[in-house]
């Protein structure tokens, strides 16, 4: 099974199945070792990591889609990428969709945001009108080679239109041909226990850390009926906390021995990068 059918099946199966986001190939690298069933290429994360820069627009096209390409080259689980608002209109959006799909995506996500889009958990956002946010998800549909391939549909509606706008925006979306649904900061309990009641297509529900949605385990979120259960940047939060502290180490130390409960040893960070495959590739080419 392609990995676009298999993130469809995923979907479907309404399990509340994990996605970690990943913001470069190495921590995709890491979320698929650790057995994790399909990966997100956040948005947030690249523009946190590449940039040094918050989520709020300056991450383009090339950007995520040269750091789609290269996580497609490191591991084989499905991806789903990240792609703000099109970076545009909906020409943007149907050149983004050929842009990604040829860069390995296995499903796009886009939003209704005004640009330039903010992290759906800042204050001051503004979202376009529905008949243009419509139109977007439309093009997208449209632009797609590979029938497998999937569009996620994000609403930041409730933020400022309100909860019912949202769900009545992601009906929409639906019905324009989206194949998952995502309505983004919803702020109480409540909320994620009606929305697999109200909306029909498979949803991704997104645990923030530290953000504006309540935290539910993923156990709770399948019971709901939600397909995907999205972190998209626990592993972004964790590498800043691990080098922190490592580096708190050096500076007060001013040495760092390898302690696995500070750094990964190093004969792991190599396995990692698949140094022992390259090793025997070496020996196999060798003269």
């Amino acid at each position: 099974m392609s990995t676009r059918k298999t993130l469809r099946s995923l979907a479907e199966a309404r399990r509340g199945v994990l996605v970690p986001g990943a913001f470069n190939a190495l921590s995709a690298r890491v979320i698929e070792d650790l057995g994790f069933e399909a990966i997100y290429v956040t948005g947030a994360g690249v523009t946190n990591m590449w940039f040094g820069l918050p989520d709020q627009g300056f991450m383009g096209l090339h950007e995520i889609a040269d750091h789609t390409a290269r996580i497609r080259d490191a591991v084989g689980l499905p991806l789903i990428v990240d792609a703000d608002t099109g970076f545009g209109n909906a020409l943007n959006v149907r050149h983004t969709v050929r842009v990604l799909e040829r860069a390995g995506a296995d499903c796009i996500q886009f939003e209704d945001q005004v640009a330039p889009k903010r992290c759906g958990h800042f204050s001051g956002k503004d979202v376009i009108s529905t008949e243009e946010a419509v139109n977007k998800i439309k093009a997208a549909v449209d632009a797609r080679t590979d029938p497998d391939l999937l569009i996620m549909a994000r609403t930041d509606a409730a933020a400022t239109l309100g909860f019912d706008a949202a769900i009545e925006r992601a009906q929409k979306f639906s019905e324009a041909g989206a194949d998952i649904l995502f309505v983004e900061a919803v702020t109480t309990a409540d909320e994620i226990r009606s929305l697999p009641q109200r909306l029909n297509k498979p949803q991704l529900m997104n645990m923030v850390i530290g953000g504006k949605t309540p935290i539910f385990g993923a156990e709770e979120l399948a019971g709901l009926g939600y397909g995907i259960v999205l972190y998209a940047n626990a592993a972004l939060q964790g590498a800043v906390a691990g080098m922190q502290k490592a580096l708190t180490v050096l500076r007060e130390t001013r040495r760092v021995d390898e302690d696995p409960a500070l750094v990964v040893p190093f004969a792991e960070r190599q396995r990692l990068v698949r140094k022992p495959e390259l090793d025997a590739l070496e020996k196999r080419y060798a003269g």
